[in-house]
């Protein structure tokens, strides 16, 4: 299991990551914005959306990636500054996904089910009873 923390921003990614980057004198290995994005049944990204990140992840070291994106309204759980952070966990199995996301729903809040996704992860987001967001992923090159 691998565990990131994933940032949320109000517009400025790019502008954070950017002062990340040469702060940690690393490279991004995936940046996407909205307009990359396939188009998804009742969801319609606003064009003064569409040139914001929609993921973007800076590995610090082989054993930690700091991520992050845009929030726009209406996908995922609102932002709130200073709790605008998930928890992200890389699984190696659906079953330790579905068993993880379970049991931190529980009297938690689900902002994402558990499906897969266009990026090919089986992935889903939720609010545990305490407030901290979770981000659980699997993707099949992660199974050993």
């Amino acid at each position: 299991m691998k565990i990131n923390i994933y940032l949320n921003f109000n517009g400025n990614c790019a502008e954070a990551f950017d002062f990340y980057k040469t702060i940690f004198e690393r490279e991004y290995n995936s940046i996407s914005k909205y307009k990359d994005m396939p188009p998804i049944e009742d969801v319609l990204i606003a064009d003064e959306h569409k040139e914001k990140i929609l993921h973007i992840s800076l590995p610090l070291n082989n054993n930690f990636v700091l991520m992050g994106c845009d929030y726009v309204e209406g996908l995922g759980a609102p932002l709130v500054e200073g709790n605008n952070f998930s928890i992200s966990i890389a699984v190696e199995g659906k079953d330790e996904a579905d068993k993880h996301f379970n049991a931190l729903t529980t009297g938690g809040q689900v902002v994402m089910p558990m499906g897969m996704t266009f990026w090919g992860s089986y992935f889903g987001m939720t609010i545990d009873k305490f407030g901290i967001s979770w981000m659980i992923s699997f993707e099949e090159k992660n199974e050993k």
